[in-house]
């Protein structure tokens, strides 16, 4: 999961991802790569030369340039909190994460004043007047570079009142975590497989195309299998398959292709570690052939789920049929 963090000056961010850090949570800020680049101007991290930064960083490399840098940094299964989001295209950036929520904290000026008041900064507002008119500037720029405050915050999926004490504004998170979770989503079994299946396919060794295949019985793999040239020889890619090594034409001399085709593979490998394929499931990545669709058959797979076309499948999907063997396209990307 990935919280994202936007709210007016003194709102309550750094308080809300505090919170989240005890929850195991890791920490990022968008700001922490403006402070990166005011360090290395030899300037001192103030508002004014953050702010200032800020749009130039965002001028010079696009509007989401922060929010990109930052997803760079994030660790694959790590629940995540990122705080400092101003401008509405850093939101659209980590909506590219299907897990991602942009949490708005808000509190009224008056309070949010005080707040500023009792840290004691010597260059923060000293009325409250004064105060509200450089929020007005924040929220809303005329340039494109500039930060947003106000319509980002319109995008939250949540808004959380920190007008209280720190423990009620704790609680309030406390209470919204679980509402996220529930909507936290995984992939299927079918999807689950074959995406199994693409990341076994990187290890194709076959120049013309990389394919995969994982057999899987009662949703437990018990073969993968990738296309390339047989075993103990010269893999395709260091010159090992003339017919591929020459770009053959698409769907041309075949009976000179030197290279093993992934669900060939996960068949043989499987009677290699003497282990039954029968009533089996095999997810590829392409519909198979027509000598794999003859392994399949024989193999007793009950089943072929693939994801892409072969551009020779027409006779293969009617033998499969013909021997009652289930078959189905599952697109994943």
């Amino acid at each position: 999961m990935i919280i994202g963090l936007t709210g007016k000056n003194a709102a309550g961010k750094g308080a809300a991802a505090e919170f989240l850090k005890t929850k195991g949570f890791a920490y990022h800020s968008l700001s922490d790569i403006i402070r990166e680049e005011v360090r290395k101007r030899g300037l001192e991290p103030t508002r004014d030369n953050l702010i200032a930064k800020g749009r130039e960083l965002r001028a010079h490399h696009g509007t989401g340039y922060l929010a990109e840098r930052i997803m760079e940094r994030l660790e694959p299964g790590q629940n995540t909190v990122a705080d400092s989001f101003r401008h509405e295209d850093e939101v659209a950036v980590f909506r590219r994460l299907s897990e991602f929520y942009l949490i708005a904290i808000q509190a009224e000026p008056e309070v949010r004043f005080e707040r500023v008041c009792s840290r004691g900064r010597e260059n923060d507002p000293r009325t409250l007047e004064e105060f509200q008119e450089v929020e007005r500037q924040e929220g809303t720029s005329l340039r494109a570079e500039g930060q947003n405050l106000t319509a980002t915050e319109a995008l939250a999926d949540h808004v959380i009142t920190n007008n209280g004490t720190l423990e009620e504004l704790q609680k309030s998170l406390a209470d919204l975590l679980p509402r996220l979770m529930a909507k936290l989503r995984r992939p299927g079994w079918d999807d689950y497989f074959m995406k199994m299946a693409q990341v076994a396919s990187l290890r194709g060794n076959c120049i013309k195309r990389k394919v995969a295949a994982v057999i899987v019985r009662e949703r437990r793999v018990i073969s993968t299998g990738y296309n390339g040239t047989p075993r103990g020889t010269k893999n395709c890619f260091e010159g090992g398959c003339p017919r591929c090594n020459s770009l053959a034409d698409s769907g041309t001399k075949l009976d000179e292709c030197l290279c093993s085709h992934g669900e060939e593979n996960a068949i043989t490998q499987a009677a290699y570690h003497g282990v039954s394929v029968k009533g089996g499931t095999i997810y590829t990545t392409f519909a198979p052939c027509l000598m794999c669709t003859k392994m399949i058959i024989n193999a007793g797979l009950h089943e072929v789920v693939y994801n892409m076309d072969y551009p020779l499948n027409e006779t293969s999907f009617h033998l499969l049929k013909e021997a009652g063997v289930l078959c189905r396209k599952l697109k994943v990307e």
